[in-house]
């Protein structure tokens, strides 16, 4: 795919969709984290139906740590994981506290070296919280990069790395956004909307569908 063609994918969706974010929903840095924390494995949904109970209780490091692993667990059990991902938040929020000030790092390294951060999560905590231009490649953002031809790649790492490059600057900050929502609802796993797709005719899949 040529840089012409991407330029115009990515207009199409800013011009559809200007200011994309993430569908999880936060009112901080620190909630947004431990959105995505739990996310993992699970659906947007299931993780705000978790989050809109807890919030209200705690939604700071230190509440949450007051809670304790089994009292959290009472908010997050619905969540597939929960058990491991509720001692790798409590783990988080102890770090948080004793190194950071109870403040979310606005990078790569102290990220990841919370427990239960891995690269995605952290690519979507500085995307979105930060505003830097990284790219969280999930499966959707794997699939539609793939199946469209926007960034070839045999693994997620090489997806990224593609995206990086080859994703014009002026769209980079949103491209993660964009990218997930057209893979969640449009370019779907089983049957892609080709047929309701607005960038059908630059999309270099060659097995279009109707729908």
């Amino acid at each position: 795919m040529n840089k012409l063609k991407r330029t115009e994918i990515f207009t199409r969706f800013r011009d559809a969709n200007p200011n994309p974010t993430t569908e999880l929903e936060f009112s901080s840095n620190f909630e947004l984290l431990i959105a995505v924390m739990l996310s993992a494995q699970s659906t947007d949904v299931g993780v705000n139906k978790a989050t809109r109970k807890l919030y209200p209780v705690a939604n700071t490091p230190k509440s949450i740590l007051e809670l304790g692993i089994d009292g959290l667990k009472e908010y997050i059990k619905t969540i597939g994981l929960y058990n491991s991902k509720a001692e790798n938040v409590i783990k988080t929020c102890s770090i948080l506290l004793e190194k950071h000030q109870g403040q979310v790092p606005d990078n790569r390294e102290d990220l990841e070296a919370l427990p239960g951060v891995g690269r995605k999560t952290a690519n979507v905590v500085l995307n979105t919280a930060f505003r830097q231009p990284t790219m969280a490649v999930d499966t959707h953002i794997f699939r539609v990069s793939n199946r469209t031809g926007i960034a070839p790649g045999k693994n997620v790492n090489q997806v990224e790395q593609k995206l990086i490059k080859f994703v014009p600057d002026e769209f980079l900050l949103d491209a993660h956004h964009w990218l997930i929502l057209h893979g969640r609802y449009t370019c779907v796993a089983r049957k892609p909307k080709c047929g309701s797709c607005l960038i059908e005719d630059l999309c270099e899949f060659k097995k279009k569908t109707e729908a």
